[in-house]
């Protein structure tokens, strides 16, 4: 294996930033020195990293030196045939990925439970999404994984499908048997894609899940900033097979990446793999103690329930608790905030948290987080919701209207108690996760309406819905 010690980019640019250049070029702050005298404390040395392609340095668009070392490292460390930095996060990613794999009415399956992005991502290729309805979880209240029985028949239904679009994990953290799905779609010569957002930790292995770039996916995204200590927007896009058109996607990836690329975040991707790459056994040790002593001292509190994972499969980074108390989850996230807690989303029932990647002797104040968390749950009376979680009963479905036909219609405002069977002209998304609870062109049930109305009455928030707040929601009028 190459020397996964190197850091080829930050070293590149830390060299730089030493020999004091001066900058007659782009970006106008010149190196920090133009800019917001109140602010520059805060800025400055990340400033001075904030560069552009000069020499040394390479270009993410044609890679030819450090960046290219730096994507050669990573596509080493998660064995695969290619690797690639993101800017953009993981959207760009998916966007790439996809509109590369296929074409204008080829039809694509995918799990329904993804985020926004994949579904922007098949819109712009004008693709034919059918999308497959995941399993739900009745401990957890939320949707888990798409079954192989789904899959399966889902390619006998639709054997012409050019991809299978599959999430995993889901944002809390539960995995499945993802190999047999990739196994079943290699047998059809179906190409499988991955949005692994919330993986890039896997490929440590014990005590995590293996990813889905081990398990056989042909292209895999994962969004290194949200478990690994990269900037925000920094992803990873790795390739994995023959069957994604490699010069397809890297004309996707110049089109859809901004021409600009910031250094920092793509310095943090070189780091962020460094990081990863140096994790050792004494590392998950240490990692596990304080993530078990955090769970254990959670489940001490008799107002909440600490959420074990199916069959004990699941990311150790992600700890879920569920209210027992008269308080929904987005009303806890509300109090933790208030005492300078802050989780990474809350929905009816849960509070999701996001534990660091900790190596041994790193600390963390859990200790302080714990007695905060435990002064807001103090002397909550127990109160076991008996509310029955609406479930959707149709796994394979496709738009009630496809995209080419929705320009031609007119759209209206209806109120959401009169939406049943009418079909949705708006995707709206409660924001996090960034799963679209209706999607534009999609037959609205009476299962969706009261997923939604139980969601406005708890306090989500939501992307879209311009007219939720006044109990309307727009619609396709056909004649």
């Amino acid at each position: 294996m190459e020397d996964q010690k190197r850091i080829p980019l930050y070293q590149a640019l830390i060299k730089h930033t030493k020999n004091k250049p001066i900058s007659f070029h782009v970006p106008g702050h010149k190196n920090g020195q133009i800019f917001q005298h109140e602010a520059n404390e805060f800025y400055q040395p990340f400033l001075e990293m904030d560069v552009t392609e000069l020499s040394g340095l390479d270009d993410l668009h044609s890679p030819e030196g450090v960046i290219r070392e730096g994507e050669q490292l990573l596509a080493s460390l998660y064995n695969v045939k290619q690797s690639f930095f993101l800017v953009n996060g993981s959207t760009v990613g998916n966007l790439a990925m996809i509109m590369a794999s296929c074409r204008e009415n080829d039809t694509v399956l995918v799990q329904r439970n993804c985020h926004k992005s994949v579904v922007n991502a098949i819109k712009l290729a004008k693709a034919r999404p059918i999308f497959l309805e995941p399993e739900f979880n009745p401990i957890w209240k939320v949707a888990a994984n798409v079954s192989l029985d789904t899959v399966k028949k889902a390619i006998c239904l639709y054997p012409e499908a050019k991809a299978l679009i599959l999430t995993y994990p889901n944002y809390y953290g539960m995995v499945y048997d993802i190999k047999g799905l990739i196994s079943h779609a290699h047998l059809h010569d179906i190409p499988v894609l991955v949005d692994e957002a919330h993986g890039a930790h896997f490929i440590i292995d014990d005590p995590f899940p293996s990813s889905a770039v081990s398990l056989g996916a042909d292209a895999v995204v994962q969004s290194a900033h949200k478990t690994l200590p990269a900037m925000t927007m920094g992803s990873y896009l790795h390739i994995n097979s023959d069957r994604i058109n490699l010069g397809k996607l890297k004309d996707y990836l110049q089109i859809l990446q901004s021409s600009s690329p910031s250094y920092p975040i793509m310095a943090s991707l070189d780091l962020a793999r460094q990081y990863l790459a140096m994790y050792e056994g004494k590392d998950i040790n240490y990692l596990i103690e304080e993530v078990n002593y955090f769970r254990q001292e959670l489940k001490q509190i008799p107002s909440i329930n600490v959420l074990e994972y199916p069959n004990s499969q699941g990311d150790q980074l992600k700890v879920t608790i569920q209210s027992r108390n008269e308080l929904s989850g987005f009303e806890l996230q509300k109090r933790f905030e208030q005492k300078g807690i802050y989780t990474e989303l809350a929905d009816t029932n849960n509070v999701l948290f996001i534990m660091p990647l900790l190596k041994e002797k790193q600390s963390y104040p859990h200790r302080l987080a714990l007695e905060k968390i435990k002064s807001v749950l103090a002397n909550l009376p127990l109160h076991f919701s008996t509310e029955e979680v609406p479930i959707s009963r149709e796994k394979i479905k496709g738009l009630a209207i496809p995209y080419e036909l929705m320009f031609s219609l007119e759209v209206s405002d209806v109120p959401i108690t009169d939406a049943v069977d009418t079909v949705c002209a708006e995707t709206i998304i409660p924001y996090p996760p960034g799963v679209p609870l209706l999607l534009k062109g999609e037959l609205i049930t009476d299962i969706a309406v009261k997923q939604l109305n139980a969601l406005m009455k708890s306090g989500a928030r939501f992307q879209g819905g311009s007219s939720l707040d006044r109990e309307l929601i727009k619609v396709f009028w056909t004649r």
